[in-house]
This record gives C-alpha cells, sequence and structure tokens, in this order.
C-alpha cells in the first residue's frame, strides 16, 4: 500500500514536459533496442526540446519554418539557408545503420512534386532526431535500421549507395565505385 502511494505521489508530479520527454523515448526504445550501436548508451542522455538556440536561428529562416510550417514538413537548413523542404505526406522512410556513425537517410517518394531527392544527414543526436521525426508524422514503422549498405534516391532515375563498415577512425569519403563509405569506430560492449 506505501508502494501504491509513493507511486502515484510520483506520477502526479511529473511535468506534461517530462511525460512527454518519456513518451519520446518509449518511441526510441521501439525503434532502435538491440538494433543500433549506442542505443545503451543514449538511455541516460535526456531529450531537449530543441537543441539550437532560437537567437542562434537565421531570423529569415525562422520566420520561414514557423511552428505551422514544421507540423506539415521537415525543412534541411544549413548555413542559414533552407537547402530542402520534405513534405511529411512525400516521406517514405528513415534509414540508418546499425553503426554508431550519426548519419540518416530521410526517404522521399520520387513521385512526388517539388523533391530533391532523399536527405543524407549526419546528426550528433541522431536517436532523438529520428524519435521527434516519427513522432511528428505519427508513423512509428518507417525507422529502418540497415547493416552493410544503404540504397537513396538521388534524382529520377539515380540512387546512390551508402557502404557502412567499422575500421580505426571514423571517417566518410567517396570510394573508387562512386559509393559513399561511412566509417566508425566499433562500439565496446
Amino acid at each position: 500500500m506505501c508502494m501504491r502511494n509513493l507511486v502515484r505521489k510520483y506520477c502526479r508530479g511529473i511535468t506534461a514536459e517530462r511525460k512527454a520527454l518519456m513518451q519520446q523515448k518509449v518511441v526510441t526504445s521501439a525503434a532502435f533496442r538491440g538494433k543500433k550501436e549506442g542505443y545503451a548508451e543514449s538511455l541516460n542522455q535526456p531529450f531537449a526540446n530543441s537543441r539550437i538556440d532560437e537567437g542562434d536561428i537565421n531570423p529569415k529562416v525562422l520566420q520561414l519554418i514557423s511552428t505551422e510550417k514544421i507540423q506539415k514538413a521537415a525543412y534541411v537548413v544549413e548555413l542559414a539557408k533552407i537547402k530542402q523542404k520534405i513534405e511529411y505526406s512525400a516521406l517514405k522512410g528513415v534509414s540508418t545503420s546499425n553503426l554508431s556513425d550519426g548519419i540518416l537517410v530521410i526517404h522521399v517518394s520520387p513521385e512526388a512534386n517539388k523533391q530533391k531527392g532523399d536527405a543524407v544527414l549526419q546528426c550528433e543526436h541522431v536517436f532523438e532526431a529520428v524519435t521527434k521525426l516519427v513522432m511528428l508524422i505519427k508513423k512509428e514503422n518507417i525507422v529502418n535500421v540497415v547493416q552493410g549498405s544503404l540504397q537513396f534516391y538521388i534524382s529520377p532515375g539515380k540512387e546512390g549507395t551508402i557502404v557502412f563498415d567499422t575500421g580505426p577512425e571514423e571517417q566518410i569519403y567517396k570510394d573508387k565505385n562512386g559509393q559513399l563509405t561511412v566509417v566508425s569506430v566499433r562500439m565496446k560492449s
């Protein structure tokens, strides 16, 4: 009985923000548990609402990607310029390797209007980024954790390949065959 009261008191004391962050961790677990290196280490790192201060974002970009627009599309921003707008309706899936490389690919439908192709991104907080994207579009089954290699769409009729490997040091390069090779250091289990 005492334990039940302690649990009830704890549950009632959780803020809405903390509850939302814990729900994100549940979605992360469903997508990555036992599939991707670094998942266990990410458990004790709390998610943040944002990793970027609003003051660090170019005001023009901030105006373009207001909260109403984020509910309909994802924006790839580089050096204060919007490089790509990905409509959630055109999003086919999100892929990442099973290694600790931080690479994620946002797959778009080749038939979708105004889509430049799949977005290949390097992200320091890959678990958090994928989880937030999955929760925004309300589709948990779109995450694909791959081993070895991954095909991605560049433009109509053109595809690329990313090869994932392990080595003594992290590096990303284009090999002789034109494939993007991502080498990550294997994490100790």
